[in-house]
């Protein structure tokens, strides 16, 4: 598998633990708990951002790594 590749499986996974992430927050009544979980989807959504200019950079320089 390309670098490419892993990057956006990594996204993929970051995705899916983002939206169970969400639907925690939806059910959990502790407001600290929520809090803290609401926190850690603002932290993974930064990485998910920075990790798709990277997918954007990787294309630009090997283009033929584009649509994987």
């Amino acid at each position: 598998m390309t670098i490419s590749g892993q990057v956006k499986q990594t996204v993929a996974s970051l995705n899916g633990i983002q939206a169970t992430l969400d639907a925690i927050i939806s059910i959990e009544q502790n407001k600290k708990e929520r809090q803290l979980l609401e926190q850690n989807r603002a932290k993974i959504e930064s990485v998910i951002k920075n990790l798709e200019k990277r997918i954007s950079k990787l294309e630009f320089e090997e283009p033929q790594y584009k649509g994987f």
